[in-house]
């Protein structure tokens, strides 16, 4: 029978197939061809003997959150508490841009900004929107929804953002366990410990634990396509939009069409590769 994997804890795999579910354990081949089975796989599985057999052709695959085939993230952002980390969002963005998933931002705890501190972040929320990512408060519930219909959704970002409570929003009868942030570290407490689908009638959206770094899972070349305002045209193909002459990428950061933070933030992550290469892996 063919299904799709819709939670994973420790070596049992749940498949959904049919209305029904399957608690299915892998067969040995899989070690042996190095891949492990994700949740979102659509797999071959035997209803008997409850093992997957094989697994179809992905569409696309993260490796934070671990999941596959996924129409759309939803980049889980929060405001303060933790503090709000433009680095660690475009790092986000880029990550699943260029594995084909329409990102969509979501902010947490407005609610515990004054009014002067939330209209730092309005220009912000207008060049994300303007450049076509999405960007709401997790208040516009109705919003959101109808940006996600018919979609299989993961949800991304650090820990203690705020993911779980989002999805008790949208469905409060779910009653997903949630916690504060701690105070002595300043970061927040992990509450998802496994990734796992939840079926929202119109939508399905996958919970993953969360985390507190983000290494890049593109090539570094292809940074330069991960930022959908940057205008590639250059006179060199292979121009990386650092200090090329005749750069147009430049050009849009002398005349202000992109946000200097994006602009800094995609130069620190070529930074970031650099010095990665200078340490090749054992």
């Amino acid at each position: 029978m063919n299904g799709r994997i819709v939670k994973i804890i420790s070596n049992s795999y749940t498949v959904s197939s049919n209305g029904e579910k399957y608690n299915c354990i892998p067969r040995g081949k899989f070690r042996y061809i190095k891949t492990s089975p994700k949740v979102g796989d659509i797999v071959e599985f035997n209803p008997d003997a409850l093992t997957i057999d094989s697994i179809e052709p992905r569409i696309n695959e993260l490796k934070r959150p671990e999941v596959a085939n996924i129409d759309i993230a939803i980049i889980v952002t929060s405001l303060t508490r933790p503090d709000f980390s433009s680095y660690l969002l475009d790092k986000m963005i880029a990550n699943v841009v260029l594995k084909d998933i329409k990102p969509i931002i979501v902010l947490t705890k407005a609610d515990l900004l004054s009014e002067i501190q939330m209209e730092e972040f309005k220009p912000i929320i207008d060049y994300y929107n303007g450049i076509g990512i999405p960007t709401l408060l997790n208040t516009e519930l109705d919003k959101l929804k109808s940006l996600i219909k018919g979609s299989l959704v993961t949800l991304t970002g650090q820990t203690g953002v705020g993911k779980s409570t989002l999805i008790n929003k949208i469905k409060p009868e779910l009653n997903l366990e949630t916690n504060d942030i701690s105070e002595a570290l300043g970061r927040g407490k992990h509450t998802t410990r496994h990734t796992e689908v939840y079926d929202f009638k119109d939508f399905f959206i996958v919970d993953t634990p969360g985390f507190s770094a983000l290494d890049l899972d593109i090539l570094k070349e292809n940074l330069r396509f991960a930022f959908v305002e940057f205008d590639n045209s250059c006179k060199f193909n292979d121009c990386m939009h650092l200090n090329e002459k005749g750069c147009r990428v430049k050009e849009q950061v002398e005349n202000h069409e992109i946000l200097e933070s994006r602009y800094e933030n995609y130069k620190r992550m070529v930074e970031e590769y650099e010095d990665i290469s200078k340490y090749p892996k054992k």
